[in-house]
Formats: C-alpha cells, sequence, structure tokens
C-alpha cells in the first residue's frame, strides 16, 4: 500500500504529469490573487513525517522544501499560514476511532508538528476529523482576513487534503491545489484525489507558478 512515488530525482517530471490531470478547460479556470488568499499546511506532523512511525508517509520528505519556501514567501508578505495539527480523543474522535483503531492523541509525541513548519504568527488549528473546516474556527479566521481563496497543501492528499479542499469550495472559497505540495501513501490514491479535485473543486497548480505569482505581485 506504501510507497515512495515522489523522491527527489522525479518529482519535477511527476509534478508536471500530475499538473496535465487536470478536467477544467483553460478558459474556465480561476486567476490565483495571491492577496486574497490563505496558505493551509495540513498535518505536518511528526506522526507522518518520522520514519520510525508507523503511519509514516514515505514521498513525504521530498515535499517539504517546496513547502518552507511557500510558507515562507506567505510569511514575508504578511498573507495568513494557518497550520492543523490532527488530535483526537474519546470525545471527538467520532468514526476516526473505528476507522484506524488509532489515535493520535495530544500526549504523544508524534503527534508534535515539525519543528521545521513553526513560527511565530501562525494560526496553528487543532483539528478531529478529516476537514480542518469541522468544529473549528478555520472559516471565521479566513473571512476575518477577507481571504477569498486557499490554497490547501500537505498531508494526505486523498484524506484531510482533499477533504479540507472540498469543504472549503463548499463554504465560497475558490481553491488552488499544488501537486507537488501534497503526498499521501501511493501514486494512485494522490492521482485519484488530484482528478476528481480538479472536475469539480479546485484549481491544480504547481508551488513553483504560486511563487512567481507572489513575487509578481510584489509590483503591483
Amino acid at each position: 500500500m506504501k510507497e515512495e512515488y515522489l523522491n527527489t530525482h522525479n518529482i519535477a517530471a511527476k509534478s508536471q504529469e500530475f499538473r496535465r490531470l487536470t478536467a477544467r478547460e483553460p478558459d474556465r479556470r480561476c486567476e490565483y490573487l495571491p492577496v486574497k488568499s490563505a496558505l493551509m499546511v495540513l498535518d505536518m506532523q511528526r506522526y507522518f513525517l518520522e520514519e520510525k512511525s508507523h503511519a509514516y508517509i514515505p514521498s513525504a520528505p521530498v515535499i517539504v522544501p517546496g513547502l518552507i519556501d511557500l510558507m515562507d514567501a506567505y510569511r514575508g508578505r504578511s498573507l495568513p499560514v494557518i497550520l492543523t495539527r490532527h488530535l483526537n480523543d474519546g470525545s471527538n474522535a467520532g468514526m476516526m476511532d473505528r476507522w484506524w483503531q488509532e489515535l493520535i492523541t495530544k500526549d504523544n509525541p508524534l503527534s508534535e508538528i515539525d519543528d521545521r513548519f513553526k513560527a511565530a504568527g501562525d494560526v496553528v488549528v487543532e483539528k478531529s476529523q478529516y476537514d480542518a473546516f469541522h468544529n473549528t474556527a478555520v472559516e471565521a479566521q479566513l473571512r476575518e482576513n477577507n481571504v477569498t481563496q486557499v490554497v490547501v497543501c500537505g498531508v494526505m492528499a486523498h484524506l484531510c487534503c482533499e477533504t479540507t479542499a472540498r469543504s472549503a469550495f463548499m463554504r465560497g472559497f475558490e481553491v488552488f491545489f499544488p501537486v507537488d505540495g501534497t503526498a499521501t501513501y501511493n501514486e494512485e490514491f494522490h492521482k485519484a484525489s488530484l482528478l476528481n479535485l480538479s472536475h469539480g473543486f479546485a484549481e491544480l497548480v504547481l508551488i513553483n507558478e504560486l511563487l512567481r505569482a507572489l513575487k509578481k505581485n510584489d509590483g503591483r
């Protein structure tokens, strides 16, 4: 089930391949507007990033540098960055407990967000379900910042990232989904999410496309 389908040798080519999966026509795509956007980085926790964890995602390490570049670009322009930390206990797990038979609890050191992603000023949201909007203040925080677009990245592509992207769309946000800014357990899961999201919920993009747009916006 698990495979290292993304690595330093193939991520550029694979990302281009994934980018071409989009099901939307060019003239129907949304325009990325950095000043109207927020960056959502989901669940970059030690639970998924450290090899000693049974939940380790083999392809996750290779997306880390690009995500850090994107986060730095947002922070440097005082644009909103929201990090999520998935946590459960017996009162809020719901089907997560029955489905996975293990909960990511707050007292587990692996539940911590990886130190590379932490910075002063970022909003950290604790969530209990795949959907980062479910029983959280995320939507209110976005509205307070006059955000109309969200960039959704992190892990896992086919679970929390896809569910959050769909939820954002249903709340009226334009969604941008970096194909090289998310990872999951295998290529089939990743590609299935991208194809479905591009058909009805999100624009597929590359991190470099977002970074270029951010720099271009500086001159306006």
